[in-house]
């Protein structure tokens, strides 16, 4: 299979050997993996950039400002992500978004935090990586409003009523391990409905292991279960799923790996 791990995290608290990391991931049949830089804490943007420039055949990153950090972000941070946006090297916007289910930043604050990724990823012209958790109604708003028709859903757990405004929209939606699950039937059931040239897979290392190695710390080799099991809901084999997959990420974030 030749794979393209959609959206991982790979800072150093998690993956302090990154190049064994990306050893083991190119055993499974991985050959690019889209390594997401995130604010951390004011003045820090994580370690991604740095990552990147230092596997640049392996990794490509992007910048954002996650719906749990919304209410943190300084001045100084806006423009720092937009310096950051403006990169050759980063692919896009995010991953920004709405989490209503955690609730780590009041949602005023994260509505305004996407909208002005929105905006930003418009300036620069390059796509937008969304977040969304129990906020759909309010994320496909924010959408239409800032008319964004260039992005991916990242870690989509939604169901086809979801998936179906998402894709009315223009998006792509990329599916985490959490397809494997055995309680995952309505996210089994977006990804049957979706057309597979619309889809992406990923892994959101460090979290959320496919089976069979849920319970362990995820990583960009492991994508090659889910893009096993999004070929199964889609009825085609493991191979055409994952390069179908890999050529719409290349596709949308215009990256260099070859497929």
């Amino acid at each position: 299979m030749k794979l393209i791990d959609a959206h991982c995290h790979l800072e150093p608290k998690d993956f302090p050997a990154t190049a064994e990391v990306i050893a083991r991931a190119r055993a499974q049949g991985v050959v690019h993996a889209v390594v997401v830089g995130q604010f951390q804490r004011p003045g820090d943007f994580g370690s991604a950039l740095d990552a990147a420039r230092a596997h640049p055949d392996f990794l490509t990153p992007t910048m954002g400002i996650h719906p749990h950090d919304a209410a943190a972000a300084q001045a100084d941070d806006w423009v720092a992500l937009e310096r950051f946006a403006r990169l050759p090297e980063i692919a896009a916007v995010g991953e920004t978004g709405l989490d209503y289910f955690y609730n780590h930043s009041p949602k005023e604050a994260q509505l305004e935090t996407f909208h002005r990724q929105c905006q930003l990823a418009k300036q620069v012209g390059k796509p937008v990586i969304i977040h969304v958790r129990d906020a759909h109604d309010d994320c496909v708003e924010v959408l239409r409003s800032e008319g964004m028709h260039e992005g991916m859903i990242h870690c989509f757990t939604g169901d086809t009523d979801a998936a179906r405004k998402y894709l009315d929209l223009g998006f792509f939606i990329s599916i985490s391990g959490v397809v494997t699950y055995k309680k995952s039937e309505a996210l089994q059931a977006a990804v049957a409905f979706t057309p597979l040239e619309r889809l992406m897979v990923e892994t959101d290392s460090p979290f959320l292991a496919p089976i069979p190695f849920r319970g362990k710390k995820n990583e960009p080799g492991y994508v090659a279960e889910t893009a096993k099991k999004v070929g199964e809901l889609k009825g085609v084999d493991a191979e055409t799923a994952a390069l179908t997959c890999a050529r719409n990420t290349k596709q949308l974030l215009k990256l260099s790996a070859a497929l």
